[in-house]
């Protein structure tokens, strides 16, 4: 069984590797095939890490929102390649007119930085700052990853087309009929429920990114400081980051809350003779529409609609393998280790979220050996 071939390794997570606590959970056709937490809470190892925990996964959170934003579009008849100002006519300002919904879900649009970035808590100038903001290159010269600007513009395209918040729109069309725990804007009275993170030990070393990020007015740390504010863990823990909406980078579930997720987009999202987005919308999320270097993670992705993929060499093999061997598997990964994807080859969902946080942008052991031990029991 799969929960055999997982459980030594999600152990020596704990014993090996210093992990704090965490889930993992891995989901096919509407049901939990493998599933685990453990650990604890807090460094003293005196509370519990329980299954119900609930864990902020950061960039994670992008997953969800991407999907939210497909669902509307298709649903309007909107095609990705369609300008972004045909449904936000301010959007157009600074030379934006051409940026269509393709670039701004694929991280194109150079937009990942503010030149006067405004309080993460307020959205209206937020988004005031990115109508008059230039693009940082020119469409069609590159990508760069928005960490935070991203959220922003998905959520405002969503209240333009369905009328509400990303995060009321994650509720009602996918978190409450599918049962997900997982939360895009926490309810007050789920703090109790939620893991404090737990910041990583080590932050320098070699990694380009790491260095790109502690640059001071580098294009890597500006875009991570835009909007300004939640620029440590600690200020991430507090009830007014957890229970505000930011599709980017602050949503907090289980990871069996994704894993189920992800296995509902692998199933060309349907389930249970249940249709929750558009199988033109899904099949949009295997299409890559960005790959090569990053100038922003300063390395090598690649990116779908609103997802992550691993990127291809000019053979069109894979470069680096984070979502396994499946070529239009995608998903996304979070600050510190969490980490989500889809698997349409299989028709599998994978989740891995924790507390304590490691350094670098891509996934760690952690979760990529027991992704490896669980293709290994799986073929």
């Amino acid at each position: 069984m799969l929960e055999s071939a997982l459980a030594p390794i999600f152990q020596e997570n704990f014993t090996a590797r210093h992990e704090l606590g965490a889930s993992v959970s891995v989901w096919r056709e509407g049901r939990e095939i493998a599933g685990f937490a453990g650990g604890f809470l807090d460094r003293h190892r005196t509370e519990p890490w329980q299954a119900g925990t609930l864990a902020l996964v950061y960039s994670a959170t992008k997953g969800p929102a991407a999907a939210c934003v497909l669902k509307c579009l298709w649903e309007a008849g909107l095609s990705l390649d369609a300008p972004v100002a045909s449904v936000w006519p301010r959007f157009a300002l600074a030379g934006k007119a051409a940026i269509t919904f393709a670039d701004v879900l694929s991280h194109r649009a150079g937009l990942a930085a503010l030149d006067h970035p405004p309080d993460v808590f307020d959205y209206p100038a937020v988004i005031r700052a990115i109508e008059e903001q230039a693009p940082l290159w020119p469409v069609g010269q590159g990508h760069g990853y928005h960490p935070r600007t991203s959220g922003y513009i998905w959520d405002e395209i969503v209240r333009r087309l369905a009328g509400q918040p990303l995060g009321h729109y994650w509720r009602i069309a996918f978190a409450r009929p599918l049962g997900l725990d997982f939360w895009i804007g926490l309810p007050p009275g789920r703090l109790r429920d939620v893991a404090p993170l737990h910041a990583a030990r080590v932050l320098q070393g070699d990694d380009p990114f790491l260095k790109a990020y502690a640059e001071t007015g580098s294009i890597t740390n500006r875009a991570f400081n835009s909007p300004s504010g939640l620029a440590t863990v600690s200020s991430m823990n507090t009830p007014k980051a957890r229970t505000a909406s930011f599709p980017a980078f602050g949503g907090i579930g289980s990871a069996a809350a994704l894993a189920h997720f992800y296995a509902m987009l692998a199933g060309g999202g349907q389930e249970a003779g249940h249709t929750y987005i558009p199988r033109g919308a899904v099949a949009a999320m295997s299409i890559r529409l960005a790959d090569g270097f990053d100038r922003v993670l300063r390395l090598d992705t690649a990116f779908s609609a609103g997802f992550l993929q691993d990127p291809l060499t000019p053979a069109g093999e894979k470069s680096r393998s984070i979502f396994g061997p499946s070529v239009r598997a995608f998903g996304q990964v979070g600050a510190g280790g969490s980490f989500a994807f889809a698997d349409p080859d299989r028709g599998i969902g994978f989740a891995y979220v924790m507390n304590q946080m490691e350094p670098g942008v891509l996934p760690n052991a952690k979760s990529l050996l027991l992704i490896r031990r669980m293709y290994q029991a799986l073929d």
